[in-house]
C-alpha cells in the first residue's frame, strides 16, 4: 500500500483523531482549479469545495471555503466577519501568509488560524472535499469535522458563478 502523503493538513487530522479520507490525484497541465480537480476526483462539484483567503487591508485574515463552481460574495463575508469591506489576498501572498501555494491550500494547518466561514452550501451534506495542503491531494471529511479543526462557523457567503 502506499504511504499516506503527510502534509500539515494530514498531520493535525491524524493528531486530533479526526475521522478523513484521502483523496490523491494525477495533475496534467497546468489546471489547477476546483472544478477541473472534482472531475479528476469523481466527485460532483457541490461537494468539492475551495479555499479563499480574504483581507480587510488591515492585516485581518479570513478563510472562506466555497464550492469549487462558486464565486465569493465579497459583501456577504465582509458582513459576516464583521468588516465594512474585504477584499481576496493577492496570490503573491498566499505562501506567506499561509504556508500554502495555489491550488493546495488547505483549510487546515496554515500558519495561523485564521477565522474560517465555511458556505452554507456545504450544511445537510454527509461530507465535503478540501485541500490536503498540496497539488494532487484532497481530503474528505464530516463537515462538523472540518469546522471543529478550524473553528468555523457556517454563512451563506457564495453565489453561482455568472449570478448576479
Amino acid at each position: 500500500m502506499a504511504k499516506k502523503q503527510k502534509t500539515n493538513a494530514v498531520r493535525i487530522l491524524e493528531q486530533q483523531k479526526i475521522d478523513f479520507e484521502l483523496i490523491e490525484y494525477e495533475l496534467s497541465g497546468d489546471k489547477v482549479d476546483g472544478v477541473t480537480v472534482a472531475n479528476k476526483i469523481g466527485y460532483p462539484v457541490f461537494v468539492v469545495f475551495k479555499t479563499l483567503l480574504v483581507s480587510n487591508g488591515a492585516g485581518n485574515y479570513f478563510v472562506c471555503i466555497i464550492p469549487v463552481n462558486n464565486e465569493l460574495n465579497l459583501k456577504a463575508i465582509a458582513k459576516v466577519v464583521g468588516e465594512k469591506k474585504v477584499e481576496l489576498l493577492p496570490l503573491k501572498d498566499l505562501l506567506p501568509t499561509t504556508g500554502y501555494i495555489r491550488g493546495g491550500c488547505s483549510p487546515i494547518g496554515m500558519k495561523k488560524l485564521f477565522p474560517t466561514v465555511v458556505d452554507a452550501s456545504a450544511e445537510n451534506k454527509d461530507f465535503i472535499i478540501v485541500s490536503g495542503g498540496k497539488i494532487g491531494l484532497q481530503v474528505k471529511l464530516a463537515l462538523a469535522d472540518l469546522l471543529k479543526i478550524t473553528k468555523g462557523k457556517v454563512a451563506a457567503i457564495s453565489k453561482l458563478e455568472n449570478d448576479s
